[in-house]
């Protein structure tokens, strides 16, 4: 989830009441992530799951601040639909290179300091766009991680398919980019001691839970927007749904034993993901905000009751859910 600056700085130092978690628990900390990192023991970490941000600058006070009243800025707000006001949108296609460099900074220092943190064979899963992707992706190779694939979640947004701006009637059939029909997560994995097999004898990691002995973890998960009553308990304009967010941190622990960080929890919808399958988790969050939001909505997100796996098909190239209805665009 996105790292805001928050109004005051909580420095993170070595605590003895980090770990260890017990099974199945979580525990929140209200703190720079970097910080916590620096801080944190070594190879204490056996998976990540993050929506870290995509861009610094949309999180930044002052566009906080235009995303508060409702008007513009990096964020794009939708028009209403059928009634439904939508939620805003960051526009990264607004970055200039500065903002790329700036981006591709942060993710340096992010995998730096992740990679002691991390046991071998422990799996990195991060949410990320296909307009900024290469900037996070580059920084986390160059530390040294595997990039193991990517998982891409199928879900209509409102992003791209539009006509050039103020010249839609002069060009009906033009788009100036795709519509955006699906989000990438990076899956990069800190290298094994030996073999995968003597990895996970030693620690618990170095490879994927599969969904049932005859059927492995899949790259393509289809995963409709977050909605009521998730969107009710956690009000965070980057908020995940559960049922992608539940797959993921099942896969990311084969064994079911070890701990998933979250450096970036933002409202806590990883957390609580984590502990609706029953599995050890971290959080970490700077923003006041997003904190308290957090510290509230994952129980009761964790409660949310999810049809895994049966919530959605792809009819005609397109997301549908059981019911029959057709996909929504997200946000």
């Amino acid at each position: 989830m996105p790292l805001a600056p928050a109004r005051r700085r909580i420095p993170a130092e070595p605590q003895p009441h980090m770990f260890p978690i017990p099974a199945g628990t979580y525990k929140i900390f209200q703190t720079d992530a970097f910080d916590w990192l620096a801080a944190a023991p070594k190879s204490s970490v056996h998976a990540v799951v993050t929506d870290p941000p995509y861009g610094l600058l949309e999180y930044s006070p002052g566009e906080l601040e235009k995303l508060k009243r409702g008007r513009g800025g990096v964020w794009r707000i939708p028009p209403s639909f059928d009634g439904h006001q939508r939620s805003p949108l960051p526009r990264f296609t607004v970055l200039k290179p500065a903002d790329h460099d700036r981006l591709r900074d942060f993710f340096r220092r992010f995998a730096q300091l992740l990679m002691p943190v991390l046991v071998p064979g422990a799996h990195v899963f991060i949410a990320t766009n296909p307009i900024v992707s290469h900037l996070v992706y580059e920084p986390f190779v160059r530390a040294g991680f595997e990039k193991r694939g990517e998982i891409i979640r199928v879900v209509y947004t409102l992003r791209g398919g539009d006509r050039p701006k103020n010249a839609h009637e002069e060009f009906p059939l033009v788009s100036v980019m795709p519509k955006s029909c699906w989000e990438p997560w990076g899956l990069f994995r800190k290298p094994c001691e030996g073999r995968v097999q003597d990895n996970l004898r030693k620690w618990k990691t170095g490879g994927l839970a599969r969904i049932s002995s005859d059927e492995p973890f899949k790259d393509l998960i289809v995963a409709p927007p977050a909605r009521s009553p998730e969107r009710d308990i956690a009000p965070h304009p980057s908020l995940k749904p559960q049922l992608l967010l539940r797959q993921l941190v099942r896969a990311a622990l084969p064994l079911k034993q070890g701990v998933i960080l979250d450096p970036f929890m933002g409202s806590g919808s990883t957390i609580a993901a984590a502990a609706a399958c029953g599995l050890s988790s971290i959080g970490l969050e700077i923003n006041d905000d997003y904190f308290a939001i957090a510290s509230k909505a994952i129980p009761q997100l964790a409660e949310i009751p999810i049809r895994q796996r049966s919530d959605v098909r792809i009819r005609d190239g397109k997301p549908v859910p059981a019911n029959g209805h057709g996909p929504e665009s997200e946000r």
